[in-house]
């Protein structure tokens, strides 16, 4: 009953994945000037040109990802999208002007010329990605390395010096450990090392690092995870201190759980899921319509951000992950009810049968608030990784060859 089930999954998820890659195919190719464009209407009409840097490392990585390790996606056209957005960030996307060494622009104009510039990691996070994943692919030497200088310059950044960020501490800011920060870097750990021991050894220290900050967010004895906390691990004052977002812990619970199933570490394994996944989910999950709430705030008040009660597709997606790795490594039957329920709400939801790909924000009721399939947040990474993976579960709990 439970292989038929999960193979009726992951027909559905195979399908799906084909329908999101031909989308993106399909409409997202500036072969003019190289990269994509981000912002696609729900047709996949272009309705801004701005190209967004880590959208376009995103969108690389998962050319790239999908290209050398799934059969049926190893076509010379998703190769050489990959290259093309690789050229593309490779010339552009650094701003030499800024002072910031290793800075990445936010957004580039259509010919790739700086817009804007944020005072974060996160551009440069999916540069990393995106040159070390098509790396692997093409053997070239120099774009690994350019990949492993960018890791090491947003390691100075996060435990050294963030002051060429551009962001200076402020008497009255209170220094913050974000979870964004540490769970970021605990995933181009997982990225750079893979197959390569010489790079596991240079970075043997970061991930513990990692896993260490990722676990002070473990809050009021255990009962709620906690989106921001103070350096040492203590809750901070304020909304702030109070900010809890499900689906970022639900995606921390899986960043854990597939790390510490490297290292055989079983009480982190149990920490992944009863405190980064079951946590949250019963937090989040809104009883009445069903989804994941955005944001909350662990003292019930109402939170600050405005689309709070929204029910956004990256949180579904993380929860799919997350409940799917759990249940593939624990056979745990109550695993796999999580991940039907959040399947049941998320392809009910999301998915849009008419022209493919997902929808991305949706009202707490459920209905579609805005249609477009690609903005300035929302591009070609969280739902087709979802969907890689669930089917990688899937295949591996069926026991099935991919062809």
């Amino acid at each position: 009953m439970t292989a038929a089930v999960l193979e009726e999954y992951r027909h559905k998820i195979r399908t799906e994945l084909d329908r999101v890659v031909d989308f993106w195919l399909k409409y997202s190719h500036d072969k003019e000037h190289g990269g994509y464009f981000n912002c696609l209407g729900k047709d996949g009409k272009v309705y801004d040109e701005l190209k967004y840097v880590w959208l376009q490392g995103r969108q690389v990585w998962m050319y790239s990802r999908l290209y050398r390790t799934v059969e049926r996606f190893r076509k010379p056209e998703i190769l050489e999208a990959a290259k093309s957005g690789a050229a593309f960030l490779q010339k552009f996307a650094r701003v030499e002007a800024s002072r910031k060494p290793g800075k990445c622009a936010f957004c580039l104009t259509r010919d790739g010329r700086a817009v804007k510039v944020q005072r974060t990691i996160f551009s440069e996070c999916f540069y990393v990605m995106a040159m070390d994943e098509l790396s692997r692919i093409t053997q070239d030497k120099v774009m690994q390395a350019d990949a492993e200088s960018m890791m090491d310059q947003l390691v100075f950044w996060v435990q050294t010096d963030s002051s060429s960020l551009g962001r200076p501490q402020l008497p009255g800011d209170l220094p913050v450990n974000s979870m964004a920060v540490p769970m970021m870097l605990l995933c181009l750990v997982d990225q750079l090392t893979e197959d390569r021991p010489e790079v596991a050894e240079k970075y043997k220290d970061l991930s513990g690092w990692c896993v260490e900050q990722i676990l002070q967010h473990i809050q009021r004895d255990g009962k709620a995870i906690l989106e921001n906390v103070t350096l040492n691990g203590k809750e901070l004052p304020g909304c702030q201190g109070r900010l809890q977002n499900p689906g970022h812990a639900l995606e921390a619970g899986w960043f854990l759980l597939k790390y510490a199933l490297t290292k055989g570490d079983v009480q982190l394994q149990k920490t992944a899921v009863e405190k980064f996944m079951e946590v949250p989910f019963f937090a989040g999950w809104d009883k009445q319509h069903g989804g994941l709430f955005y944001f909350l705030d662990v003292d019930g008040h109402c939170p600050t951000q405005l689309e709070w009660n929204m029910k956004l597709w990256w949180p579904h997606c993380e929860a799919l992950i997350a409940y799917l790795m759990a249940y593939s490594h624990s056979k745990e039957p109550v695993l796999l009810d999580r991940f039907r329920l959040i399947y049941n709400y998320t392809f009910k939801h999301f998915s849009d049968e008419e022209h493919g790909e997902w929808f991305g924000y949706l009202n707490r009721q459920g209905e579609v608030v805005l249609d477009f399939k690609g903005g300035p947040f929302k591009g070609f990474f969280h739902v087709p990784r979802c969907l890689y993976m669930c089917e990688k579960l899937l295949d591996s709990l069926l026991d099935i060859q991919d062809a």
